[in-house]
């Protein structure tokens, strides 16, 4: 058997330092994050924290079940969550389960009922003319000159609302937006749109306040003084009072709303009558329009009822000043985009311009699809968990792997004696990194750790474990094969790294299935052991490898002291492996005896 080449072994020890230095500084990096971002320590699942979930089955109309598809089902999705929203809950989960269920976990703090009666229920998308609205929280709105510069306002700054025309004009999307003000746009948040306002809208003295709420615009008679009071006292900048703005509205009847405007600011709205319902849109969908440079737009199907509604009321406010001239899409009582008109918009098409992106085209498209939805859903189970019972089962799974890393320990202490110590660093290592990871990845991604994900990370454990004692007993073999340790290290290296990579991808590779193939709470379980297994590479070849490597040089492990664990007494080990000398002609000389 060959000796070992002295270049190879120095290039394979001499600096296991870098990647304990590597591991190190990874480490502290993410602890730096977490603690940087206020989120230290993992955001809990609805069973640990307490809350409601809430199941809905999709229930389409007659004559319609192949409404029951993906895109359907994510456009619902959006809309619940904006509904979850606008109630203030910040931690609210909303997903597709299977193909026809929607699943709702709001977390405790949170209003069921309310909860409950909001997700459970039809949205509601009305067109509605745009009677009065100015910057919510104080400061009206001022009207853009003839000129296309807002009065008092930098130029350079300008932002307008999109605008709609008829989608058969060329021209429809090259012009840019007649607003009320710089602020005067209420879209969702990565609608925006620049440019300078239409020639349509007329020459106002510099700082011109908003139109005042009596005014009637497309409206069919003046606004009351209740609906005046309500304006006057709406704060669209407080969640709690945006999500009850225009309760109890009809149709038909004026109410206040608000929306967001391109600059972040939120703004207050008097809105008519509605003129089109969500239902009279047959269809809408996000498009790139490239034969007039518009970039992407928004278009728009009526129905024949729904095209002759929406031809009447483009036309009367066509013959208005901004912003009586604009019409408002109010998605759930708030409004998600303000378009003007400067023509009446007749044959049942219409598209809505601006700067779009494809994601802000695609959203706006989605919510102004969903009024076309013929789907319903039905409340197929709610489940209440407090916050209590959420503690009592965290402490459970926290007492359960309290145990199971304690029975660890114990044992390798007992087998391993001072490798033990190696095996508890790694292991400390191993879940500092999935704590400062699970922590990070609640704000990143919306990960939960509910009690299956506890249990994955208490199976973990014995994975990481494995690994150790995997390499551990590969060492062990060489040293019971007569080598010192500094050599059977790098020897059972090799061996012990395909092991291990073979196990761990085992693992790895169910925990993605697992993960693919179910829904909910086992999901969470599956990428809890996905990622354990993950980490478990990292730590073994970044910093339980190069520690072992080091601790080989030190002399109570490289003596084999009877504590280290690798005392080649007790192990069995052979007489070290000699060359013995073997008589040669007299002519060759003498022959070294060497040593592995």
């Amino acid at each position: 058997m060959a000796a070992i080449k002295k270049g190879q072994k120095a290039s394979a020890q001499s600096k296991p330092g870098r990647s304990l230095a590597l591991i190190m500084i990874a480490i502290v990096a993410l602890t730096g994050g977490m603690f940087a971002t206020g989120h230290t320590t993992p955001r809990l699942g609805i069973d640990l924290a307490g809350g409601t979930s809430i199941t809905l089955a999709a229930e389409p109309e007659a004559g319609q079940e192949s409404a029951i598809n993906k895109t359907n089902m994510d456009t619902a999705v959006s809309i619940m969550e904006r509904r979850v929203n606008g109630l203030g809950v910040s931690e609210a989960e909303v997903q597709t389960q299977g193909t026809r269920n929607i699943i709702v976990n709001i977390p405790k703090g949170t209003n069921s009922k309310q909860a409950r009666d909001q997700v459970g229920t039809t949205a509601k998308l009305y067109f509605r003319p745009v009677v009065a609205t100015e910057i919510a929280g104080g400061g009206t709105a001022p009207t853009p000159s003839a000129s296309g510069s807002p009065s008092g306002e930098d130029t350079g700054k300008d932002k307008a609302t999109d605008k709609a025309t008829d989608g058969s004009s060329p021209s429809a999307s090259a012009s840019p937006s007649a607003s009320s003000t710089t602020q005067g746009r209420a879209l969702t948040d990565a609608l925006k749109a620049d440019g300078t306002p239409s020639a349509s809208a007329s020459a106002s003295a510099e700082g011109e306040a908003a139109p005042s709420p009596s005014a009637t615009g497309g409206t069919s008679g003046e606004t009351d003084s209740e609906l005046q009071a309500q304006y006057a006292a709406l704060d669209c900048t407080k969640e709690s009072v945006r999500a009850k703005a225009g309760d109890g509205a009809k149709a038909s009847e004026s109410t206040v709303a608000c929306g967001q405007n391109s600059q972040g600011q939120w703004q207050k709205y008097i809105l008519g009558p509605a003129a089109v319902d969500g239902t009279d849109v047959d269809e809408a969908e996000a498009v790139l329009n490239t034969q007039t440079g518009a970039g992407w737009t928004v278009t728009m199907k009526f129905s024949d009822k729904g095209a002759k509604k929406f031809a009447d009321i483009t036309g009367r406010l066509a013959q208005n000043q901004s912003p009586q001239n604009q019409f408002a899409i109010v998605l759930d009582g708030e409004v998600v985009s303000d378009p003007y008109v400067s023509q009446a918009l007749t044959g049942g098409n219409a598209e809505i311009s601006g700067n779009f992106t494809q994601q802000s085209a695609q959203e706006l498209a989605n919510m102004l699809s969903y009024g076309a939805l013929p789907l319903t859903f039905r409340e197929d189970s709610v489940t209440t968990v407090t916050a209590a019972l959420g503690g009592e089962q965290l402490q459970a799974g926290l007492i359960a792997g309290a145990i199971g890393l304690a029975l660890v320990i114990i044992y390798l202490l007992v087998y391993y004696r001072g490798l033990s110590f190696i095996a508890i660093l790694s292991l400390m290592v191993s879940a500092a990194l999935t704590y400062v990871i699970m922590s990070l990845l609640g704000p990143a991604i919306g990960f939960a750790l509910n009690l299956p994900a506890v249990c994955g990370a208490i199976v973990a454990i014995g994975i990481t474990a494995d690994s150790f004692i995997v390499y551990f007993e590969r060492v062990r073999d060489e040293i019971r094969e007569g080598r010192s340790l500094r050599p059977a290290v790098e020897r059972a290296w090799p061996r012990a790294r395909r092991t291990i990579l073979v196990s761990d991808f085992v693992s790895f590779l169910a925990a993605a299935v697992l993960f693919v193939v179910t829904v909910g709470k086992v999901q969470g379980f599956a990428f809890t052991l996905g990622l354990t297994t993950v980490l478990d590479v990292v730590v073994v070849f970044l910093f339980t490898k190069p520690l072992l490597t080091l601790m080989a040089r030190r002399k109570f492990f490289a003596s084999g002291h009877k504590w280290s664990g690798l005392d080649p007494k007790a192990l069995g080990a052979k007489p070290p492996l000699r060359r013995t000398r073997r008589p040669v002609p007299a002519a060759a000389g003498p022959v070294e005896t060497k040593e592995f």
